[in-house]
């Protein structure tokens, strides 16, 4: 095939399992029917709060909610399946209530990195790493450590790694987590507030770590729950113009302090720790074009990430009530805190000309806090080889050799190399994995078209 429809969905899933009667149920169906409705190939979820907001209690929902997915008539193709979920809330040091879904369609060929001994391994149909994972050796996890985020309480936190090869091409996919806002009155005092920048340090740290570790840099894709936040502190003064600013302070917990703004008759804006209402708190933040452009934390990674074009509501936070499906919560300035973010090098495996679908899942049905962000997405996975030009004076280019032929944008003499487009590393054709045979016609025909030139 030319390319291999991929699937990547990040959700925090705290809500559903607080709820198993109705939301978990919901939410299942949602995303069963979505995938019902799609021509994809391989399937990446990535679950945040797994267990729920109180996984002492609600972590033995899990089981089940994986079950009933593996179990389904909408994924019964996908014969290869490969789920971690880092359950062991007793292990305060790296507990971080991660869960990583792979489903891998029967007709694609993939294979799984295993970091202890640094190579690919095939993958089994049904591979469910659960509870304490952290011996397992085809992923690579980690809890942020609390000097990251020292006025908070230190919470579960963190980031999961996989590596990929589908039909040769590699990528890295990246679960991940970072710090919430603790407080409305802390965040909206300075941007970036306290809490933007512990997220920016976490978030720079994980790349720069994949960046310089032991293994191979290849393309990433990084989708979770960022956390991202709006600027609170620019998105209170545009609602608060020329309002009058009053501080109702509680003398016995200083939790319950709280800021209103008012006009002459009424008030408009509450902001207290955990309260963000304004009087027309829907209306206000349904229609949200005005609020994009205090969504400023993803600047910082402009360099390294890039993402597609942010054309859908904010993702959080949504009431947890069956009949309030559109309504968001009055407790934090809506954001998009949910994201699929990738790497600039990711970009050149994604086939370009192909519409990619990118915003919320369950727009109209209640999926907890937290909205499903899905991304449809085609991936280059059969143009993955690069032939080695020599140019005259040394100079070298890169031309691609498909199964359509081979593309260079210079002309010159065609060597008996080829280079991989991610890794970079020299190959013969012969050591190219699973050669087509119309690939291999084409560079024979072209090496030949060199050889009549000379």
């Amino acid at each position: 095939m030319d390319s291999v429809p991929i699937l990547l969905v990040t959700a925090n899933v705290g809500s559903i399992f607080d709820d198993p009667t109705d939301l978990l149920k919901i939410w299942i169906a949602e995303f069963l029917s979505k995938i019902s409705n799609m021509d994809v190939k391989f399937i990446a979820v990535h679950c945040q709060e797994v267990g729920g907001k109180k996984y002492e209690k609600s972590m033995k929902h899990v089981d089940s909610f994986v079950k009933t997915l593996l179990n389904s008539n909408e994924l019964k193709s996908f014969n290869k399946v490969c789920v971690f979920l880092d359950e062991d809330f007793s292990s305060v040091q790296h507990f971080t209530a991660l869960g990583s879904l792979y489903f891998v369609h029967e007709t694609v060929d993939a294979s799984i990195w295993n970091f202890k001994e640094s190579k690919f391994v095939p993958l089994a149909e049904k591979q469910v790493y659960s509870g304490n994972i952290e011996a397992v050796p085809i992923k690579e996890k980690a809890k942020f450590p609390q000097h990251f985020f020292p006025e908070c309480k230190w919470s579960r936190k963190g980031y999961m790694r996989t590596r990929w090869s589908i039909f040769g091409t590699i990528f890295d996919l990246i679960n991940i987590h970072l710090f919430h806002d603790a407080s409305n009155l802390v965040a909206m005092t300075t941007y970036p507030s306290v809490y933007s920048k512990n997220r920016k340090y976490a978030l720079e740290h994980t790349l720069q770590r994949f960046h310089n570790d032991q293994y191979e840099n290849v393309p990433y894709f990084v989708f979770g729950d960022f956390n991202f936040r709006t600027d609170t502190k620019g998105v209170i003064n545009k609602l608060t113009d020329g309002l009058i600013k009053s501080r109702i302070q509680n003398t016995k917990n200083n939790d319950q302090t709280k800021l209103q703004y008012t006009n002459e008759e009424n008030v408009i804006l509450s902001i207290g720790k955990k309260e963000f209402s304004h009087s027309d708190h829907e209306n206000m933040f349904l229609d949200y074009n005005w609020l994009r452009s205090f969504d400023k934390e993803i600047d910082a990674f402009k360099d390294i990430l890039a993402e597609f074009p942010l054309v859908f509501a904010p993702s959080y936070p949504f009431e947890e009530q069956v009949s309030k499906a559109n309504s968001y919560m009055p407790t934090r300035c809506p954001a998009w805190c949910d994201r699929v973010l990738l790497s600039h090098s990711a970009k050149e495996i994604i086939k370009v000309d192909h519409p990619v679908e990118y915003g919320l899942l369950g727009p109209n049905t209640c999926m907890g806090d937290h909205k499903v962000i899905p991304v449809f997405s085609l991936a280059l996975l059969d143009c993955c080889w690069m032939a080695f030009c020599t140019i005259k004076g040394f100079q070298r280019t890169d031309c691609v050799l498909s199964r359509h032929g081979i593309k260079s944008r210079q002309q010159g003499e065609l060597t008996e190399l080829l280079i991989h487009p991610v890794n970079r590393k020299f190959l013969t054709f012969t050591q190219v994995f699973t050669p087509n045979p119309e690939m291999y016609r084409a560079y024979e025909e072209m090496k030949k078209a060199a050889e009549c030139k000379d």
